[in-house]
């Protein structure tokens, strides 16, 4: 065995000696491997490419598990008792490792996803194709670039800002949170003009007009620009593209997806059940949110909701006396725990068993409440790494409430109101009165509105955020009031995520403030 490893070694030395001299012998192109020369060709390379950025959106890092734990379970409204420790702590704005998993899967599926379609946005002008497709094409790509930047920015502050395919030897700089917001509203006003209103057949999901216009009318709310993001979302409702639904349920459920209130969806499918975790043909599909947060026996409870938000429902009953049925819809909870004279509601289900019978017996998980958005308890009895509700982004309700937001912000108060009612009219609630808010607390009862619609999707940190409730001492000792967890909250510190350390030590970019 010796001789003949003593014989390969040698045989190996004189092939070397022979080829130094040919390059080519060594520096073969693979002919089986496309590569960026090959590859954008045809107007078939360039919706493949597109395709892969909408790709992006499936990843761990994204949509499919990630980004629900740095956004709701940061939150006040949500938290974790995860047995796994990190996580947890994660969670709690505790993170000893820079390079723990979730953070640093959330900053590589971005910056993968960036990468495409800064693929798209340097290649596609190239090729010959429909000049109406093409111009579409590049606008899908500077939307989802938009959309990765506004997370990326939201949790991480000053990023690299990569608008060209970066390599090793070209560095994206790192800027600051003014310029990424800045080019984050170039590349939105960019694509609305060349993207479609509508789609259908299987482009459904691409982004359209108004969800460029949405994305737009939030990015301007996030940095306060209280008048340009009004005019953006007076666009939305002005067009007539988008209506809330009927029932509250159609929003988180896979039966009734891409429906008139959905301004723009994540495309979840279980087709691909039991995939891996990757990004090739073989992967998964569908989302993870449900498993990671379904209730004992059925999920793995790593996010909870907080007791508070159950009250902020059982405020006011509906014009019936009932309770807000979006209650019901939102979380899991034992509807013997709250004090209320509100009748109990109907809506018991929970996985086929019913909330009081599943935990009977158990006072620890009696007393817990659960999320049930997202959760698939209304047609199984299980969940799995695979649920196919796609998950929305951006829906009309939302919009109804910036604009209510925007316009109170500029004085215009009694203008806001009638945004307000429709939201609250789908609930059942009693219309509120024009005349009877000031300012200061029409601004409240949109906090108090934002919660009862919108928590658990996602929404609610960039609120802490718009509403400069992480920026003083005295708000963060209110917030620790309804969430321990912001116990641990540092000023300076704790409104962003430390980049990864890889990142720092490779790239030498600066580290965020206090990390």
């Amino acid at each position: 065995m010796k001789l003949h490893t003593l014989r390969f070694a040698a045989l190996a030395s004189s092939l070397l000696l022979t080829t130094a001299c040919d390059k080519d012998f060594l520096d073969q192109v693979n002919p089986n491997q496309p590569t960026t020369e090959s590859f954008w060709k045809t107007e078939g390379d360039a919706i493949k490419g597109i395709n892969a950025c909408y790709s992006g959106l499936q990843q761990l890092g994204t949509y499919r598990r990630w980004l629900h734990f740095a956004y709701d379970l940061r939150s006040d409204d949500s938290f974790s008792q995860s047995p796994w420790g990190e996580l947890a702590d994660f969670t709690r704005f505790v993170q000893a490792n820079y390079d723990f998993e979730v953070s640093q899967n959330l900053w590589r599926d971005h910056y993968r996803a960036i990468w495409r379609t800064n693929q798209v946005l340097a290649n596609v002008p190239g090729i010959q194709m429909s000049e109406t497709l093409k111009k579409r094409v590049l606008a899908e790509a500077k939307f989802l670039r938009a959309l990765y930047y506004y997370n990326l920015v939201t949790l991480y502050g000053n990023v690299p800002l990569a608008l060209t395919p970066s390599d090793p030897a070209n560095l994206p700089p790192q800027v600051t949170e003014a310029q990424v917001w800045a080019q984050i509203v170039q590349d939105l006003q960019e694509a609305k003009p060349d993207l479609s209103d509508t789609y259908g057949g299987n482009d459904t999901g691409r982004a359209t007009k108004g969800a460029a216009t949405t994305l737009l009318g939030k990015a301007y709310m996030q940095q306060r620009q209280w008048a340009q993001a009004s005019a953006q979302l007076a666009e939305v409702i002005s067009s007539n593209r988008y209506r809330l639904t009927t029932n509250y349920t159609d929003n988180f459920r896979h039966t009734t997806e891409n429906n008139a209130e959905s301004i723009f969806e994540v495309q979840f499918s279980d087709a691909k059940l039991g995939g891996n975790d990757g990004d090739d043909a073989t992967s998964s599909e569908g989302g993870q949110r449900s498993q990671f947060w379904g209730v004992p026996g059925a999920g793995f409870v790593d996010g909870e909701v907080r007791p508070w938000v159950v009250n902020e429902f059982l405020q006011e009953p509906t014009t019936t006396g009932a309770r807000d049925p979006r209650l019901a819809a939102t979380v899991f909870y034992n509807r013997r725990q709250f004090t209320t004279t509100l009748p109990v509601d109907g809506d018991t289900l929970v996985y086929g068993t019913g909330f009081l019978r599943r935990f009977r017996g158990n006072a620890r998980d009696l007393s817990r409440v659960y999320w049930r958005k997202y959760q698939t308890d209304y047609y199984r009895t299980f969940e799995n790494f695979d649920s196919p509700i796609n998950h929305r982004v951006m829906r009309y309700a939302d919009v109804l409430l910036l604009q209510a937001e925007a316009l109170n912000e500029q004085g215009q108060t009694s203008a806001a109101v009638p945004l307000i009612n429709q939201v609250r009219s789908r609930a059942g609630l009693a219309p509120l009165t024009p005349g009877s808010f000031t300012q200061v607390t029409l601004r409240t009862q949109l906090m108090h509105e934002r919660v009862t619609e919108l928590t658990g999707e996602g929404q609610r940190f960039f609120d802490l955020k718009r509403w400069g409730l992480l920026d003083n001492q005295a708000s963060i000792d209110q917030l620790k009031t309804r969430d321990s967890d912001f116990n641990n909250f540092r000023l300076n510190r704790s409104r962003l995520l430390p980049i990864p350390q890889t990142e720092i030590d490779l790239a030498r970019y600066q580290q965020n403030p206090g990390w």
